[in-house]
């Protein structure tokens, strides 16, 4: 468990962008059992492929035409049973943190596991997700 005071920058990076910081399983069961439009949920996490590569892909890819409806996150290390809960909604993909999911209708669509962020610019996760915004969330 990380100290608030360490985590709170990262998770304000989040929410600045329009965020849900989701910090209970009741939170995560309910905002996840929405399953109308599209839903963009980010795990975040303090390491530092999720500072370099991760967050600031996620902010740049909200700059885009279509975006999903719904933006929701859990912080691995901090929020531990609200991200237990989170990652039974990623099922069948291992824990992974950070990680990004886009759900359409409820149903999982996309999946960036942290191989897929880890060195890889801010940019590429980015093009990344548009492209699956593009698809989804139209």
């Amino acid at each position: 468990m990380y100290p608030i005071e360490l985590v709170r920058p990262m998770s304000q990076e989040l929410e600045q962008i329009g965020f849900e910081s989701l910090q209970s399983a009741e939170k995560v069961t309910e905002r996840m059992n929405d399953k109308t439009g599209t839903t963009l949920l980010v795990v975040n996490s303090v390491c530092g492929c999720a500072a370099a590569y991760a967050r600031p892909g996620v902010r740049i890819s909200l700059e885009n035409e279509a975006k999903p409806d719904k933006l929701v996150t859990v912080f691995a290390g901090v929020d531990t049973v609200a991200t237990a809960k989170a990652r039974e909604f990623l099922l069948p993909y291992p824990p992974s943190s950070p990680c990004i999911a886009l759900f359409k209708d409820g149903r999982l669509v996309h999946m960036l596991e942290r191989h897929h962020i880890e060195g890889r610019s801010a940019q590429m996760i980015a093009d990344n997700l548009k492209t699956a915004f593009s698809m989804y969330c139209n």
